[in-house]
This record gives structure tokens, sequence and C-alpha cells, in this order.
């Protein structure tokens, strides 16, 4: 597969995706409140697999061609991965609400940008990796360990941030041998088969308003996730990384003008921090870009 390093591109394509997961994580938080969460992402992961096969069996070659891989043990990883991301970040928005879980997970550009040397291949130098220790100082700051007020909860995001960073480097590394459509097609087949084995155990019975709630977290997943695949093919991941902070802002706006929640002064500081780290990380991408 021929990729590009079409940077604009891979830009607006990450700001898509941002809006889009945002909007998934509100619907998330509002079913996962009265629902069991395994139920939850399980039925969204039925609608993901559906979709992708479909689209696989109407594209040239049908879905022999989308299943084609020689990277089979990793395209099943990268699904593993995000269906438990999943689990463990919805989860964590009924625990701490949309605000103080994406202040936490917006640390995951830096975790891939200090991951991107070992599994990418990519130079990692001593200013990207100053940028991640300002990035890590950041969430401490929000997680205030060793305060008294300290929520233990608050990890939750971080494990979620951790195995969303893997799952986008591994994004990126299959995508040098395989389409875009054949890792859209392991993300939602492997997905949903882990999630049937563990949801069908938890299946409730939902009210008739809540299934329009649940038809729109369907879209909202198979789309958001088509777009940051195709993101990571048109760009090198640690130059499309830093827009991935919009993700707060419209997280903070659902979580204030929805659900009633506040923003804590450590969260704005620590979030800032953050923030500034990776755009400092997309700034030297495009010096050394024009260096090149």
């Amino acid at each position: 597969m021929n990729q590009t390093n079409n940077v604009n591109a891979g830009i607006a394509l990450m700001i898509g995706a941002t809006i889009v997961f945002a909007l998934q994580d509100g619907i998330s938080r509002h079913l996962a409140g009265t629902y069991n969460t395994y139920m939850v992402v399980m039925i969204r992961y039925w609608f993901f697999a559906a979709f992708v096969i479909a689209l696989a069996a109407r594209a040239p070659g049908g879905l022999r061609a989308a299943s084609h891989t020689r990277q089979l043990g990793l395209q099943v990883l990268r699904g593993l991965l995000l269906a438990g991301e999943i689990c463990v970040a919805v989860y964590g928005f009924t625990i701490l609400g949309l605000i103080e879980s994406q202040a936490v997970f917006i640390c995951y550009p830096l975790l891939i940008a200090a991951l991107s040397g070992p599994i990418l291949g990519e130079k990692v130098g001593w200013r990207r990796w100053s940028a991640i220790g300002v990035g890590c100082v950041g969430v401490l700051i929000i997680l205030q360990p060793g305060v008294g007020v300290f929520n233990p909860w608050a990890v939750i995001p971080l494990i979620s941030a951790l195995m969303f960073a893997i799952y986008g480097l591994l994004t990126r590394y299959v995508a040098r041998q395989d389409s875009t459509a054949t890792s859209f097609f392991w993300t939602g087949v492997a997905g949903a088969v882990a999630m049937t084995c563990v949801g069908v155990w938890f299946w409730e019975p939902m009210a008739r308003a809540d299934w329009f709630w649940m038809a729109l977290l369907c879209v909202t997943g198979a789309l958001g996730h088509w777009l940051l695949i195709k993101c990571y093919e048109m760009a090198e991941a640690s130059a499309v990384q830093p827009f991935a902070y919009f993700h707060l802002v419209w997280s903070a706006i659902l979580g204030i003008t929805i659900f009633n929640e506040t923003l804590r002064p450590a969260v704005i500081a620590g979030a800032g921090l953050v923030v500034a780290a990776g755009l400092f990380t997309l700034w030297r991408e495009r010096r050394k870009g024009r260096a090149g």
C-alpha cells in the first residue's frame, strides 16, 4: 500500500474524528449511566461489524479482499485493544464524568509520541521527550496524587489513554501493508466477537426511547473510527495527534451544558500543560519538515 503524508488532510480528519468521538462519549455516558457498560458497547459493536461487513461486500474483491492480511495477529490485537479501551473509557465517564475523564485521557497523544520510536521506528529527540515530560506534569496536576481530594478512580482514564495510544500506533503500523478497508474490517469484526463473548452475559431490557440514542451511538461509533483510520493513513501519527486535543473542548462543552459538570482549576491548569506540550510537538514536526 502506498501511503501519503498529507498533513493538512490528516489534521482535518482528526478534528472531524474528535467531534464525532465527543458526541458518542456523551451518548455513552447517558446510556451507561442506566444500563450495563458491556451491553452498551456490545450493541454498538454489532452495528459496527455489520457496517464494515456491508462495506467490504460491496467493495471490489468483496469480503475476501477486505479480510486479507498478512498481519492477522496485529489486526485482531487492534480490535481487542479498542474494544477494551472503549469499555474502560465508558465506565470512567459514569464514575468521573466527561470533563474529568477527558482531561486525563488527552495525554494519549503524548504517549503516542513517546512510543512512536520503539513501535514505528520514528525518531524521538530530546525536545519531544521534554514536551512529554511537561505533559506528564500536567496529568499529575489533574490527578493531584498525595492530596486529600485525590480520586483513585482517576487512574481509569489513564489506563484508557495507554490502551488507545497503543491502538493508534498499531493502526499506523499495519497501514504500511494493509488498506484502510482491511483495518476497518478487522477493527469491527474482532471487537464485535470479543464484546459478544462478554456482553451477552449482561443483557438487560432497554427502554424504547433509549433505542434512539443507541442507534445514534452506533452511527457515531462507526464514523469516528473510520475517520481515525483514514487520518493515520494520510499523515504521520506524531504530526496529527496534537489536534486530538479538540476532543477535550467538545467534551467540556457537552459536560457543562448537558450533564451540569464543572471545571476544576486543577483540570484547567493541567490540561493546559498537556495541550501546550502537544502543540510543541506539532511545531517541531513542521520545523523538521521544512528543514527536510
